[in-house]
């Protein structure tokens, strides 16, 4: 019974907009960025190539260009191939290979911000701007702050929405007459999804959010 209506919940939701500012508000609730920083750490987990690392290093290459005397520090588990790919990524995109410096353990945001703090013990009070997923944002930002980080903003690496017509003529491109024509509706095609799975996203992210607090770590 619980189920069936949690699940009825989140599918009535998935047509709303709310699903969209709960990831907005992870993304930007820890506080942004208002000038070029000192230091950029780029956090990393995910592999690459993928979507969240080329968006987050797309971010932090855009950030390096307005801070080009900053620090850019990738914090990343220790695997040395996603290393190579995330500095060549950031190389691609303009930032000399001299700036970028590795700081490889942290498997999670916990680990990350202790192996920061112990590698930049005299750095911490520098205004330092944090690049990771937006949903992830909001608990690093409050890690780091736990471990001692006292000046940190963050960066969130939103994706870059596609501003076009993407309505079709159903008939047109060979449609069934006897299939629902959808053509038309962004929705059902895309919107809907897109929503549902920001909902698993901000979901597990809350859970992580209690699990950090339960722990002491936030």
């Amino acid at each position: 019974m619980a189920l069936g209506i949690g699940t009825l919940v989140l599918l009535v939701l998935a047509f709303t907009r709310i699903p969209f500012d709960a990831h907005r508000w992870l993304g930007t609730a820890g506080g942004t960025c208002d000038h070029p920083p000192e230091v950029i750490l780029l956090l990393g987990g995910s592999g690459m190539p993928s979507g969240p690392e080329l968006m987050r290093c797309d971010a932090a290459a855009t950030l390096a260009k307005s801070a080009p005397t900053a620090r850019i520090i990738l914090v990343i588990p220790n695997d040395p191939v996603l290393a190579e790919a995330m500095s060549a990524e950031l190389i691609a995109k303009g930032v000399v290979r001299s700036r970028i410096e590795l700081l490889m353990h942290g498997r999670n945001t916990r680990e990350q911000a202790l192996d920061a703090r112990a590698a930049l013990h005299r750095t911490r009070q520098r205004y330092t701007a944090i690049v990771t997923a937006p949903e992830n944002m909001y608990r690093t930002l409050l890690t780091f702050r736990k471990v001692g980080f006292t000046a940190v903003c963050g960066v969130p690496a939103f994706d870059h929405a596609l501003f076009d017509d993407l309505r079709y003529q159903h008939r047109g491109i060979g449609g069934k007459p006897y299939v629902p024509d959808i053509s038309t509706s962004m929705d059902l095609r895309y919107n809907f999804w897109n929503q549902l799975k920001l909902e698993i996203t901000c979901l597990r992210e809350y859970a992580a959010l209690a699990y950090y607090k339960a722990n002491g770590w936030i």
